[in-house]
C-alpha cells in the first residue's frame, strides 16, 4: 500500500494538486462518498469498489495539501481505535462508552 500511496502522492505532486484549494479536494471527497452511497444503493460492487479506491486518492491528496499524509492519519485514527470496546447493534459497532 505504501508504494501506492508514493504513486499517487508522486501523481498529484506532478498536477500541481499539492497546492490546489483543500476545500476543493472536500468537495470532491463528497462526490466520490457519493459514488459509493449510490452503488451501495444500487447493489453495484463494481461502483462502490471504485468509488472506495477514488476515496482514498482523493484522500491522500486532501493530507498532502494539509501538510501531512495518509499514513499519519490513519496512524491516528488506529491509535485511537485499537483499544476500543463495544459491540454490534442491529450490525453496527457501537463504542462501550456509547451503550
Amino acid at each position: 500500500m505504501n508504494d501506492l500511496t508514493k504513486q499517487i502522492t508522486q501523481w498529484a505532486m506532478a498536477r500541481d494538486l499539492h497546492t490546489a484549494d483543500p476545500v476543493k479536494q472536500m468537495l470532491k471527497l463528497a462526490e466520490e462518498f457519493g459514488e459509493v452511497a449510490e452503488g451501495m444503493a444500487k447493489n453495484r460492487k463494481g461502483e462502490t469498489l471504485d468509488g472506495i479506491g477514488d476515496m482514498y486518492v482523493v484522500l491522500t491528496i486532501l493530507a498532502l495539501q494539509l501538510d501531512t499524509n495518509i499514513q499519519d492519519c490513519v496512524s491516528l485514527a488506529y491509535q485511537e481505535i485499537k483499544n476500543r470496546k463495544g459491540k454490534l447493534v442491529n450490525g453496527v459497532y457501537v463504542k462501550e462508552e456509547d451503550l
